[in-house]
């Protein structure tokens, strides 16, 4: 078995879907092998690719405050591991961008799960991911998110924290009110122990 920064060496260095990606292949993951929390997305966006650094948008903001984590802390792989179900952004179509290409997580996804064995949390956001970690979590993402307690405290289903999801926010505005303010107390908790840890913002 290669060494987990091998494998990511190989993960970054992935072309299999070269022909399928308009803009060209740009892995963007973020794994370190003492990760507490780990947030399985969905693919990365444009402004994601250009940067390279994940959830590097306004998703990222929302999800960091809905985590209560401050950049430094969420960038941190020792502590959060990120890895979508695409590494590469996919491209635009008419409604957005482009479902995850298919290739990528049976290629990699196995492996690097593999690497992650101190995790105590894992976020599901949106609904490629929770095809994958949650196949049996019902037909929509409403109903897998109104269904935390059946998984918690060690996985929890999240909208996605795209601007687009403001309407479904607006419509469901028990998670913002009941639900993250628990989940930013169990990132706390997890984190606490962490290596290197640092305290973590107030919220």
């Amino acid at each position: 078995m290669s060494s987990l920064p091998t494998l990511l060496d190989e993960v970054r260095a992935c072309t299999r879907c070269e022909a399928h990606l308009p803009h060209g292949p740009r892995p963007v993951v973020q794994v370190g092998a003492s990760a507490r929390i780990l947030i399985a997305g969905q693919a990365p966006g444009r402004k994601v690719h250009e940067s390279g650094i994940p959830f590097d948008d306004a998703s990222g903001e929302r999800l960091r405050a809905w985590l209560g984590l401050s950049r430094e802390q969420f960038y941190d792989a020792d502590r959060v591991a990120i890895l979508p179900m695409g590494f590469c952004f996919p491209g635009t179509g008419r409604a957005g961008d482009l479902p995850p290409r298919p290739e990528c997580a049976p290629t990699w996804r196995a492996r690097l799960m593999s690497r992650l064995n101190h995790l105590q949390l894992t976020l599901v956001v949106g609904q490629y991911a929770q095809a994958y970690h949650l196949p049996d979590a019902g037909a929509s993402l409403t109903q897998a998110v109104q269904a935390w307690r059946d998984t918690w405290p060690t996985l929890v289903a999240l909208p996605h924290p795209s601007p687009r999801n403001n309407l479904w926010l607006k419509r469901n505005a028990w998670f913002e009110r009941e639900l993250v303010p628990l989940l930013r107390e169990r990132v706390a908790q997890v984190l606490a122990d962490s290596p290197g840890r640092s305290e973590l913002n107030p919220v």
